[in-house]
Formats: C-alpha cells, sequence, structure tokens
C-alpha cells in the first residue's frame, strides 16, 4: 500500500468547458516537498517543478499560503494540522480521457496486469456520526451582524465567511467515504488524496484556476439553491437562481476580483468574461459559475500565475486581503486545506487545480474528522438565510453518516 496517492475525477461532467483530463489516480512519490510553513513555499514549490518540469506533479496549496503572498498571518487553532502544501512526482499515473487509459510508468505492464487482476471489493458499512458545529447558530448570526457593520462602514463590500463541523475520536475507511460521498455529490473537480495520515475526500464543483496552452481559465462560483425532485419546481428554482439579484450582484462582485487577479498574468487587454451568471446543475444544488478567461504573459511562470490568484476571490471576499483578515478575526479555526487547492502540472506546461470546497478533511492518526463551509455575505444579506445555505451544501454530507 502507497503512503501517497492521489485520484482526480470529472463525474463525467462532459458539458462542463475547459475539461483536458476526464480523471487522473497518481500513486507512489517519486520524489516530494511539504511543509508546515508558508514562508517562501511558492519559491520552493516553483523550484521543485523546474527541477522536474518534464514529468506530472500532483499536490495541494493549503489557504495559509496565503501568508506567503501578503504581510498575514494566521493565529487560529488548527485542528486537522495538515502540511502547509505537498507536490510529488509519482511513480506510476493512470490519465483517463474519451473512454481511453494511458499509463505512465516504469513498469506500465505491470500495472495493467494489476489493474485487470482488481475484483471489486465490498465496501465498509458507514458508521453513524453526529457532527458538532464550532460555530453556534447564535454566534454565527451575531457575526454576520458584526460583519455587515463592516461593510456598511465601507472596510470591505463581500467576505465569505465560513464555519466547521467537526467528530473526533472518528476512525473510518476514506476511500470507501469517498467513493460514496462521490456518488452522491460528486462535482467536476472531486479529489480523493492521501498522504500518511492526512486525507483530503473533496467533491468540489468549482475549478480555481487552470492554464490550457496559454489560456488562463478561472470559474468561480457566487450563487446557491437547493434542487428539487420535482421537474417544474426544479426548473423553477433555477430560474429563482438565474434571476436573483442579490445571488448575481455577488457573482459579479467575485468576477471583478478574477479579472483584476488573472490581468496580474495576462497580455493587456486580453481578460474576457465569455460567461457571466452560467446556472450549473450538481446533485443537491443548483449553482451560479462565471467563466473568466485572459491569455498568459510570455515567460510567465505556472507558479506565478497561481500566486497572482491566490487565495480565489470566491472563498475570501473582496477587496481580498482586508476580507482575509476579517476572516481572521471572525472564524473559529483555520481553514487549512479547506478554500486551498488539490490539482496537477502536466509536462507540457498546462495545469488545473481546483478549489477545495465540499470536502472532508481527515487526519487518520488524530482520529480527527472536518467539514467546513461557508457563504457570502453582503450588507443585502439576511444573516439566518446564509446559516441556512451553510446547511444546505452540507447536506449530502451529513445525509451519508445518519
Amino acid at each position: 500500500m502507497h503512503e501517497t496517492c492521489c485520484v482526480l475525477h470529472n463525474n463525467n461532467y462532459h458539458n462542463y468547458p475547459f475539461q483536458k483530463l476526464d480523471g487522473a489516480i497518481a500513486v507512489g512519490a517519486k520524489f516530494e516537498i511539504k511543509s508546515d510553513d508558508a514562508k517562501n513555499a511558492f519559491v520552493k514549490i516553483e523550484s521543485f517543478l523546474k527541477l522536474h518540469s518534464q514529468q506530472y506533479c500532483f499536490g495541494y496549496f493549503g489557504y495559509d499560503l496565503k501568508n506567503d503572498i501578503a504581510p498575514l498571518h494566521s493565529q487560529l487553532p488548527d485542528y486537522s494540522e495538515f502540511p502547509s502544501f505537498y507536490f510529488f512526482i509519482p511513480q506510476h499515473i493512470l490519465l483517463l480521457k474519451n473512454n481511453s487509459v494511458e499509463i505512465i510508468s516504469d513498469d506500465a505492464d505491470k500495472i495493467f496486469e494489476e489493474i485487470n487482476s482488481i475484483e471489486n471489493e465490498k465496501t465498509a458499512p458507514t458508521i453513524s456520526i453526529q457532527f458538532q458545529h464550532r460555530t453556534s447558530r447564535e454566534k454565527y448570526l451575531s457575526d454576520v451582524n458584526a460583519l455587515q457593520q463592516h461593510i456598511h462602514n465601507g472596510t470591505v463590500y463581500e467576505i465569505n465567511y465560513c464555519q466547521e463541523f467537526f467528530a473526533e475520536n472518528i476512525s473510518i475507511s476514506a476511500s470507501d467515504i469517498f467513493t460514496k460521498l462521490n456518488q452522491k455529490n460528486g462535482g467536476p473537480f472531486a479529489a480523493f488524496f492521501k498522504h500518511l495520515q492526512f486525507h483530503v475526500l473533496c467533491t468540489s464543483p468549482e475549478r480555481f484556476i487552470s492554464k490550457q496552452s496559454n489560456t488562463i481559465i478561472s470559474q468561480p462560483i457566487k450563487g446557491t439553491i437547493k434542487r428539487s425532485a420535482n421537474e417544474m419546481k426544479d426548473e423553477q428554482l433555477k430560474n429563482e437562481l438565474k434571476n436573483s439579484e442579490k445571488e448575481r450582484a455577488e457573482n459579479v462582485m467575485i468576477v471583478d476580483l478574477v479579472r483584476n487577479d488573472l490581468a496580474q498574468s495576462a497580455e493587456t487587454g486580453t481578460v474576457e468574461v465569455p460567461d457571466l451568471y452560467g446556472i450549473y446543475s450538481f446533485a443537491t444544488v443548483h449553482q451560479m459559475i462565471s467563466t473568466v478567461t485572459a491569455k498568459a504573459k510570455k515567460n510567465i511562470s505556472n507558479i506565478e500565475i497561481i500566486k497572482n490568484a491566490f487565495p480565489m476571490g470566491s472563498m475570501t471576499g473582496a477587496p481580498k486581503y482586508t476580507a482575509i483578515q476579517l476572516i481572521e478575526q471572525y472564524e473559529k479555526t483555520k481553514r487549512g486545506l479547506y478554500s486551498g487547492s488539490v490539482g496537477y502540472f502536466a509536462p507540457d506546461g498546462d495545469f488545473d487545480f481546483n478549489v477545495v470546497i465540499r470536502t472532508l478533511l481527515y487526519n487518520a492518526e488524530k482520529k480527527y474528522l472536518s467539514y467546513s463551509t461557508g457563504s457570502a455575505i453582503t450588507l443585502d444579506a439576511d444573516a439566518a438565510q446564509e446559516y441556512d445555505e451553510c446547511l444546505l451544501k452540507a447536506t449530502a454530507l451529513f445525509d451519508l453518516f445518519k
């Protein structure tokens, strides 16, 4: 059994734009880089990529790498204790595209034989888990009201305020839980990541940033509404989201922020928004997703492109660094890998990274299980409705453990 692996899966969302791969499986680490410290993180990662530029590299950026970009800090308690970043060059890779599989390995024939010999194993029964709320409903409402006062004062325009749900002394089969969670609620940027005791069970619907040839793509999500089993009602809900002035206002603020982020890496005049207020349907929710593209400057590195946009505006707010400071002031725990990014760099110079949302983080050594969710707070936001939106996003998870 390998200590490190990464599985990326688009869950057959073939109509989702800019999908280069349907999935990838990376197993074993020939080389790796990681740290518990954000200092000089992007420089270290870029040096690692240069050393292995002709190979695929998989890994993640933790949210607190923000501290490597601006004079920011994090004093909140960290219960999951994931490394700040981790990247590895796999021993074996399977790339899935158009119903075909490409195996990249020093022993591809052996890997092919092992795949063919695998028998379907029965998954372990899901245990019942009662998640605790790190933030009470009363405290959440109070915090939202306080944040709206900052907005009223002009300190910030929008802030993504998040809360954690957690369970302690928990032993689970992370791969089994991911399979069940992904079958129930998998998005086009799902990921299972394991390194030692650290497990990421991610069913994300959101792309953070990608580069394909010289095109940079970001697809922020802002705007959520539940789905209905009734087809007519479901269509009504979709139209309600599409026409919501509140959701459009939230979405366009983040689109403007992303346009500014990409402009730092783009040829002048190439930043475009080919899809504004797009409505996409997932298992339990409809979401409003906009697409922002740009043409990359000549000779700009992939890490510089990512750093210029990190952390993603959809998980911070605007202005970004003021929002981050308020997040640190009002949230109760370090985000860690939550609202960070998992993905890959390809040897042809392309890359693709998601937004770590709809994600369980599991530290098997500590037996600690964490799930965070949030929503955008604006001046017009209703605190009780925002709290309910957080619970809506967690529904698929909570239902799985009943």
